[in-house]
């Protein structure tokens, strides 16, 4: 396999998405041209390299999309708000890609560097075995541990069926809460259309997401904002957003930013007014009532997305593992052991 290197997303961009179609996994947003551009227009850092892999007659049949800085490559994305990454080819190409492109890293054409950060690999991936095997026959070491887990709810055919899935405290609980609000003229919700004043939505979003936590208003840089924008764009274009808002008395209190992709429902971020509605529980209730609009509208999941909060479980969530893999040269000493443990 010929493996090439850009520096720019141009000369890739009208292949880029055809290939991400072929991706084993369908929560693959974050690995769609749109989103890997917007992070790296407003988030990304050091020099773009994009390895290309190209297979018989010149097909192109992998890429993986890295950055480096100070002797670093990392996976695009990585790792504050990329929830799911990889490398972007087929699952059967895997293996042979991965090979190509740590060839390349160990060849004349790439500047010196010393690890190579994979980030937020599913539990599924075949990346993570393909990994494991390319590293070792290249003489690297690997280290691979468990970096966070996604909570995702297995969706029924019907709101009743869901409830029956929860344990009876949380449905006792959500069924209370629901009954509550539904009695409440002045609660509604709405999901923002895409096509109208989009970056007013978004704006609204932000401001809730910066009133939820002083932690959120510091992640909530500028240059948050700006790529939060962008991604919204993107995820427009595609018909993949569902900008989500919970509204007291004409109000917005709560907002949840999704992504509505491969009949799945992606829950990035969130945010609510806690000081202006302490006691409404808005992001609970918007939480329900995005989860029966995707079991009406067919939908086969609800994936929270990467964290443990304790909320996720009582919707139902089951944890997904999403994994990390540093790859560094050996040194001396590591090369000596790793010669001692082969004689054992």
């Amino acid at each position: 396999m010929r493996v090439v290197a850009y520096h720019s997303f141009d000369p890739l961009s009208e292949q880029w998405d055809e290939l991400v179609a072929r991706v084993a996994l369908r929560e693959s947003i974050f690995l769609t041209l749109g989103w890997q551009r917007a992070w790296w227009r407003h988030l990304g850092r050091g020099e773009l390299w994009l390895l290309a892999v190209c297979g018989e007659g010149n097909r192109l049949t992998g890429i993986v999309p890295l950055s480096l800085r100070a002797g670093r490559f990392t996976l695009l994305g990585c790792v504050e708000v990329g929830d799911y990454l990889d490398i972007i080819c087929a699952a059967e190409d895997t293996e042979a890609v991965l090979g190509a492109a740590l060839d390349f890293l160990c060849g004349p054409s790439t500047p010196a560097w010393h690890e190579l950060h994979l980030c937020s690999i599913h539990e599924r991936s075949p990346t993570r075995a393909a990994l494991r095997s390319a590293a070792e026959k290249h003489g690297f070491w690997i280290r691979e541990r468990q970096q966070d887990v996604c909570p995702v709810v297995p969706l029924p055919d019907t709101w009743e069926a869901y409830l029956a899935q929860l344990d009876r405290k949380h449905r006792h609980e959500l069924r209370r809460r629901l009954r509550l609000a539904e009695a409440n003229p002045e609660i509604g919700w709405y999901i923002a259309d895409p096509e109208g004043d989009l970056p007013k939505a978004v704006d609204i979003f932000i401001r809730l997401m910066r009133a939820s936590h002083p932690d959120k208003a510091a992640f909530m840089t500028e240059e948050m904002a700006a790529f939060f924008h962008a991604v919204a764009r993107e995820a427009a274009a595609r018909g993949a957003l569902q900008l989500a808002f919970l509204t007291v008395g004409g109000q917005e209190a709560a907002a949840l930013f999704n992504f509505d992709v491969n009949n799945r429902i992606l829950v990035y971020n969130s945010g609510f007014d806690f000081r202006r509605f302490p006691r409404l529980g808005a992001g609970f209730l918007l939480v329900a009532y995005t989860i029966r609009h995707a079991i009406e509208q067919g939908r086969e999941a609800y994936d929270f997305l990467r964290g443990d909060e304790a909320y996720k479980y009582r919707f139902g969530g089951q944890d997904v593992a999403v994994w990390d893999y540093l790859i560094s040269w050996p040194g001396t000493i590591q090369l000596l052991m790793r010669s001692l443990m082969k004689m054992r």
